[in-house]
């Protein structure tokens, strides 16, 4: 069985709302880097494969981000 995943929901990512400077809080707290934000209030981005550690669904205030 695969490993589970973090996956973005970008119907409900929305930086701006999260944070008053843009900077997605989700990005931010990602131990491995996987989740990047190319500009601040634009959605973060997955790079490279998600060690499945969850950090960034709890740092996410919009919930926008699930483990699959």
């Amino acid at each position: 069985m695969a490993k589970p995943m973090a996956v973005v929901d970008y119907s409900v990512c929305d930086p701006g709302k999260c944070s008053p400077d843009g900077v997605c809080p989700a990005a931010k707290a990602c131990p491995q880097k996987t989740l990047k934000q190319e500009s601040r209030g634009e959605p973060p981005v997955q790079f490279g494969m998600c060690k499945g550690c969850a950090t960034c669904v709890t740092a996410c205030p919009l919930k926008a981000i699930k483990m699959m």
